[in-house]
Parts: C-alpha cells; sequence; structure tokens
C-alpha cells in the first residue's frame, strides 16, 4: 500500500508540473486508446458470447441426453447398472469433470469420479448453495451455472430427475469449459491490450522526437531565463543548435554575459557602500544588531560584541538566542517573535518595542534594547529586526537614587513634623500640669525639629537654584575669615565626636574671588561629611595655599601664583573608587553602602555646583580605612 501511495504521489507530482498543452495531448490519447480498446474487445466479446452459447447448448442437450438414459435405471433402482453406465459415459468423453446423484433428499448418493470424504462434502456443500439460489428445479427445467469449484471454471448443469410426475433426485453434471472459448478470452484481452499499448508507444515515439528537436533547447531557455531573473547571470546554454533556433540561444548567451558583467561593477559598487555603512554604524556609542525574519545574525558593530562579551567569535549567520544569556533570551525573544508575527498582518508601518535587561559580566550594568522592524522598499515585507542598544546604567543608577531621594526626603519631613506635632499637642493638652522647666524643654525641641525642616527645604530649593542658570557675582572675599567661621559652626559637633580640626593657612594669602555665603556653605558641607565619617580621635585638616600659574611661569622664567587651592583632609572611613565616579550625582548618598546615617544625598552636588560657577572644579581622593581629601581651586585676588 506504501508503494502505491508513492506512486500516486509521484504522477500527482508529475501531473501539476506539465503544462495545459501537455496534459490536454495525454487527455487525447487516453481517450482515443481506451476508445479503441474498447471497441476491440466490444467486437471480440461478441463473438466470445455466441461461442458459449453454443457450448451452453452443447452442454444442456449432452445432460439432458445422458439423464433420459438413466431415469429408467434410477426408477428401478438398479445401481448397478446405474453405476456402470455412467461410468461408461464419464470415461468416453473428456468434457465431464464429475457426475453426481443426489436423493430426493438432496443427499448425495452416488459420485464419479470416486471422491474423499472431504471432497463429497464439499460438493453437498456446493449443491446445497446451488439449490438455495435456484428456483427453477422444481419445475423440472435444468438450471445452468458457472463455478470455480476445484480452482477451475467449471459449467453445472442440474437436472430434476422425473418420471410419471414423481421426483426420482437430481443429477448434476460438471463440463469442462471449452478450450477455444479460453483462448478466445485470452486472444480478446492481449489484443485489446496490445492495441491500448501500441497507440501509447506511437504517442510516446513522437513526444520523444518532438522533445529532441524543440523541447530541450526551449526547456533550457526556460531555465536560462529563470536562472537569470533570480540572478545568477553565470547561466549559459550550450546545445548544438543552427537556424533561428541556434540564432536565438547565442543572443542569450550574450545577453547574459553583459549582464554579468554589469552585476560585478554593481556588486563591487554595493560592497564599497556596505563597509561604509558599516564602518559608520561600528562607530556609534549605541550597541547594533540586525537580524533576518528568522532571527539570525546578520550584522554585530563592536558596541554590541564588548557588551555581549562576543569577542572572537563567528556569531554571524548563527541564531542571535544561541549566543544570549538565558534570562536576556527570556525577555528578548517573546518580543522578536510579536514583531515578526504583527508583521504578518500590518506590514505596511514600522514597528519599535523597547525593553530593560541586566547584565552582569565585569560588574552589574542595565540596558535599553530597541526593536525596530526594518522593511524593503516597496513597505510591503519584513526583511529583518533592527536592535538598538543603548547603556543606561547611569540612567538607572540616578532613577534609583532619586527614589531613594524621595524616600529619605518623606521620611526626614515625616519624622520633625511628628514631633513637632507631638510636642506642641502635649503642651496644649498638659499646659496646667507641665512645669516651665518642661514646657521650655518641648518648646526647645520643636524648634530645633523646625531648624531641621528648613535645613532640608533650603538644601532642595539651594539645588534647583544652583542648576538653574543664575550666575554668582563673584567679589574678593578674605578666606581666613570663611574658614574661621567654618569651625566655629562645626566645632560643637566635633567636640561631641571627639574630632579634632585643624587649619592650616599659607602666608600671603588673604583674598580669594568667591560667592561668600556659598563659599561658607561649600566648606560646611564638606566638613560635616567629614565629621560624620570620622570616627573618634581622628582628625580633620582644611588648609589653603597657594598653586603656581605653569603656563606664566614658563612664559616669565619665574614662579606666579594666580590660585589658591583649599583642601579637605579628614581620617575617616574611606570611599570606594567605584562610588567616587557618582558622589557628586544628586540622590546619591555613600552612607548606604556602610551605614544607613541621616542625609538626603544632596550636599556633594550642591557643593558641586557651587564650584562649578565658581569657574572651577572639585576634586577627591580616598582610600579605605585610610581617609579621603577633597579640594577645589579659587582665584587669588593680588
Amino acid at each position: 500500500m506504501t508503494i502505491l501511495n508513492k506512486i500516486i504521489e509521484m504522477f500527482l507530482q508529475w501531473w501539476s508540473d506539465v503544462n495545459l498543452t501537455t496534459r490536454l495531448m495525454v487527455v487525447t490519447t487516453l481517450s482515443i486508446s481506451l476508445l479503441m480498446s474498447s471497441l476491440t474487445f466490444w467486437a471480440l466479446t461478441s463473438i466470445q458470447e455466441d461461442s458459449i452459447l453454443t457450448d451452453a447448448r452443447f452442454c444442456k442437450d449432452l445432460s439432458l441426453l445422458f439423464s433420459s438414459n438413466i431415469i429408467d435405471l434410477i426408477d428401478q433402482n438398479n445401481q448397478k447398472d446405474l453405476s456402470s453406465f455412467a461410468e461408461k459415459i464419464y470415461l468416453s468423453t473428456s468434457s465431464i469433470r464429475y457426475i453426481l446423484f443426489f436423493n430426493t433428499d438432496n443427499s448425495l448418493s452416488f459420485a464419479l469420479p470416486v471422491y474423499s470424504s472431504t471432497v463429497r462434502n464439499a460438493l453437498q456443500l456446493h449443491h446445497d448453495l446451488i439449490n438455495l439460489d435456484s428456483t427453477d428445479i422444481f419445475f423440472s427445467t435444468p438450471v445452468i451455472r458457472y463455478s470455480t469449484i476445484f480452482n477451475d471454471h467449471i459449467t453445472d448443469i442440474l437436472i430434476p430427475l422425473i418420471k410419471d410426475g414423481r421426483n426420482l433426485g437430481l443429477l448434476e453434471l460438471g463440463i469442462n469449459p471449452n478450450p477455444s472459448i479460453s483462448s478466445a478470452s485470452k486472444l480478446t484481452r492481449d489484443v485489446s491490450i496490445a492495441i491500448f499499448v501500441s497507440i501509447w508507444l506511437m504517442v510516446i515515439i513522437g513526444v520523444t522526437f518532438n522533445a529532441l528537436t524543440i523541447t530541450e533547447p526551449i526547456k533550457e531557455l526556460l531555465i536560462g531565463v529563470r536562472s537569470i531573473a533570480s540572478g545568477h547571470f553565470s547561466q549559459r546554454i550550450k546545445l548544438p543548435f543552427d537556424g533561428e533556433l541556434g540564432d536565438l540561444i547565442v543572443s542569450f548567451n550574450e545577453m547574459a554575459e553583459r549582464l554579468e558583467s554589469y552585476e560585478k561593477k554593481n556588486v563591487e559598487q554595493l560592497t564599497s557602500e556596505k563597509v561604509k555603512l558599516e564602518t559608520l554604524v561600528s562607530t556609534i556609542a549605541d550597541g547594533a544588531i540586525l537580524v533576518d525574519t528568522e532571527l539570525r545574525l546578520l550584522f554585530v558593530n563592536q558596541t554590541a560584541i564588548k557588551v555581549f562579551h562576543w569577542p572572537n567569535k563567528d556569531i554571524i549567520g548563527t541564531l542571535i538566542f544561541s549566543h544570549l544569556p538565558p534570562h536576556v533570551n527570556d525577555a528578548l525573544l517573546p518580543v522578536l517573535n510579536n514583531l515578526v508575527k504583527s508583521n504578518c498582518f500590518d506590514n505596511s508601518n514600522y514597528k519599535t518595542q523597547e525593553l530593560c535587561i541586566d547584565l552582569t559580566y565585569d560588574f552589574a550594568k542595565t540596558f535599553r534594547l530597541l526593536l525596530t522592524t526594518v522593511l524593503d522598499q516597496t513597505r510591503s515585507n519584513l526583511t529583518g529586526v533592527a536592535i538598538t542598544i543603548q547603556d543606561i546604567t547611569r540612567e538607572a543608577q540616578l532613577n534609583e537614587a532619586k527614589n531613594l531621594f524621595v524616600s529619605n526626603v518623606s521620611h526626614e519631613l515625616r519624622t520633625p513634623l511628628c514631633n513637632i506635632g507631638s510636642f506642641l499637642e502635649t503642651l496644649l493638652d498638659y499646659h496646667e500640669s507641665l512645669s516651665d522647666k518642661q514646657k521650655i524643654h518641648f518648646l526647645n525641641i520643636a524648634n530645633d525639629e523646625t531648624k531641621r525642616l528648613t535645613r532640608l527645604v533650603n538644601d532642595v530649593l539651594d539645588l534647583s537654584r544652583l542648576e538653574s542658570e543664575y550666575n554668582y557675582h563673584l567679589s574678593p572675599v578674605e578666606l581666613c575669615d570663611v574658614i574661621g567661621n567654618t569651625i566655629q559652626t562645626s566645632q560643637l559637633i566635633a567636640n561631641n565626636n571627639e574630632v579634632k580640626i585643624f587649619f592650616e593657612l599659607s602666608p600671603n594669602i588673604d583674598f580669594v574671588f568667591a560667592h561668600e555665603s556659598s563659599l561658607l556653605q561649600v566648606l560646611v558641607n564638606l566638613v560635616s561629611n567629614a565629621l560624620k565619617f570620622t570616627n573618634a580621635a581622628g582628625s580633620i585638616v582644611i588648609r589653603a595655599y597657594p598653586i603656581p600659574d605653569r603656563n606664566q611661569a614658563a612664559k616669565d622664567k619665574k614662579v606666579s601664583f594666580a590660585s589658591v587651592r583649599i583642601e579637605i583632609v579628614d581620617e575617616g572611613i574611606g570611599i570606594d573608587k567605584t562610588d567616587q565616579q557618582t558622589i557628586f550625582d544628586r540622590f546619591v548618598r555613600i552612607e548606604n553602602n556602610v551605614h544607613t546615617l541621616e542625609g538626603t544625598g544632596l550636599g556633594l552636588s550642591i557643593v558641586k555646583n557651587i564650584i562649578e560657577k565658581h569657574n572651577s572644579q572639585i576634586f577627591v581622593y580616598s582610600e579605605l580605612g585610610v581617609g579621603t581629601s577633597f579640594w577645589f581651586d579659587l582665584v587669588k585676588v593680588n
């Protein structure tokens, strides 16, 4: 059955490949061959039927003659003469295959030749089946049936034995087939098949001749045209034909040769443009990846290679998900599949989707992936997906710091407000039972909490004002007084923390160009931070000294001091190198990485903005467990 199915599939495949003309020719040939074969079969079958009819009449006459000779012997129950006569007739003719006598109850009483009990039972069953199918037996009419008992085509003749209206039994003769009828049947079949095959043979010979002379070169030309249409311009036709067909083949080869030369020039130009584009994309700061509709990598720039750690890997042409971490695949592949699927329903617009992923190789980073569909020139077919990779680690850190700032500010605002409300409510409810000392104590606490709220609000307002376009008016400020006020402001906290503050001022430094109140705010913030992170018995040094102007000294061959460097050095816990890059950002609190101390994370950001308003920069150097040094330069007043 499997072989038959394969043959049917091959035929259906071949039938789908042939053109309409070939199909019409096949159908016409099939119709003619079937018609001729049918007519021949009908003519020979008519002759065969006449022979069969004549043979049937002969068998019927033979059986009637035989029955007429034995009916008296059966009536007399003369079994000996009956057997002798039947045996004589059976041996004298080759047409009779068997002779069977059945009693009135349809039981087998006599049979020639003598069979075994198994065969006799089979003959009895065969007889019973014929009786069930025949009704003419009861009307004294011979019945002729054709059967295949003994694996041969035998004519069964059933003759009722009736004398003077009495039923004496039944005679059944098996007549061998007529050899001439069998030969005629075989001849009919062979002639019909021969006519059918000869017609198809003539058609196949004609088609083969046509294919060798005309169809083959046309087929080669068609293959060549299709190759040219698909971009294979190296296609050539090598067939030795003359005349117009030969001229056509020569013209086709010349056309293909010219197209191949044009293709080489275009490929060189396209390759050059591709190199330029890849060079341009490779130089951009963002990562760039291009995949086709099957998610195979077509292009990856150097930034993307560094992001995913793909150096020295041959990844072009491979599936993108085989080179990505599992958590990136889980996030990226559904988005890619949705872009490809959605383009099947609406492929006229570019689609973009965005997602963020975290990668941890040398250290943790956050990236934003922008996925954009790439369409062909007609904007009707999807050709791939472009992935742009942006490092948003800094943005994510700032966002996290902002959220932390909001949380800190909310906490810092809620705590003093709750304290103020609690103590004021106590004063209102129990003012008669409280002593004056207790009332003053509660009022002092409320006042301190009010000052704490004021400082917090001032920090926020200062940062907003510093980040605006407002510029300070710088004027000569006496540096010694500003640093003295800073030490005086911080001395109480230093004493409580058992920390000593030292002041080192180089001679000949009197005035610097600055905004006095802002400079005081810078120094107070830096000293406050130093006090926060310096342990007991530690020390803080505020140092101011001139620095030489190297450019001017090179010109005048002498040292000139144009700037003053102010440095705050502590013996605190120190700042990790990775944190030193972010400590001046808004909302960043270094104490979150060491201990949870109070603060909003705005102090150093305010300091940085104030120093930048003074046209300078602030720097830091720190070692864990040793201490930290902040410094900045201001213009000296000569």
